[in-house]
């Protein structure tokens, strides 16, 4: 024990970035017997348990120091033959906990290479919220949205969608957007009943309407720390901070079964 925590308190110590891939949780027996109130406790569990698993199966030595720590249980992982590429689709939900375009793009590639795959079907973005006092607008919204363009552009997403945007913000969207939104989810907790101008607004303009369950702030700095301190046995970990989740469903189309979901997560240390 003591010297698995040496070795997680040098990792975190030398590196400037950690990756974590819950793998699919599907498959992974003992956070399946568990069940999450809410999205932001199946999230934590999933950090503080692939961190855990992680440190008890790894072997380090000093040539594995790097700048950028990835934690990944090998055996759990959600890698997409090409044979059958064609029968699943991948969705996206991406988390933003800072603004910043390169998150976006990271994520994607790093959701890509983890599923082996060269183009996710959806992602669906939820951008960090506004300054205190002020309302999402479409200028908060627009930074995002480009580099979502760009990378369908490029084909690495076939379809983009929106989180919690009222009528008129929706309308804004895809007023201005190269690109339109293909859906919009609507959070049930907050609305019980689907808007009747925000349903006809997508009925005209093809947008698909989907629901969710997810909070505001899926999960706070105060609370990642304490998964990953958690995980690593009780190591310093306040200079860390969350930069992005992005939660992946992997969807038999045949069925319309999930075969795989799981979350990839980044965090970066705030200290030089």
């Amino acid at each position: 024990m003591d010297s698995q925590n040496t070795t997680a308190k040098t990792l975190l110590d030398r590196a400037k970035t950690l990756r974590l891939h819950t793998g699919n949780l599907v498959n992974r027996t003992h956070l399946k017997k568990k069940c999450p109130c809410s999205p932001s406790e199946e999230l934590r569990d999933c950090i503080q348990a692939t961190l855990s698993d992680w440190l008890s199966t790894t072997k380090v030595s000093s040539k594995d120091f790097s700048d950028t720590l990835d934690c990944s249980i090998p055996e759990a992982t959600d890698a997409i033959t090409p044979e059958e590429r064609e029968e699943v689709k991948v969705s996206v939900k991406l988390f933003l906990c800072e603004s910043g375009q390169s998150s976006i793009r990271d994520a994607v590639e790093m959701a890509c290479q983890t599923l082996a795959v060269s183009q996710l079907d959806s992602v669906i973005i939820a951008p960090p919220g506004p300054s205190e006092g002020d309302s999402q607008s479409l200028t908060h919204l627009q930074p995002a949205w480009e580099e979502l363009e760009a990378l369908v552009r490029s084909q690495r997403i076939a379809a983009i969608g929106t989180s919690d945007l009222d009528k008129d913000l929706l309308e804004q969207l895809y007023n201005w957007a190269q690109v339109k939104p293909s859906s919009n989810q609507v959070n049930l907790a907050s609305c019980c009943v689907m808007p009747p101008d925000l349903t006809a607004f997508a009925k005209e303009f093809d947008i698909q309407l989907l629901t969710h369950s997810d909070p505001k702030e899926l999960m706070s700095a105060a609370t990642f720390q304490e998964a990953v301190q958690e995980g690593t046995q009780d190591l310093s970990v306040a200079d860390w901070r969350l930069e992005w989740v992005l939660r992946y469903s992997i969807i038999v189309k045949s069925r319309g079964i999930i075969k795989s979901k799981g979350y990839l997560v980044s965090a970066r240390k705030t200290s030089p």
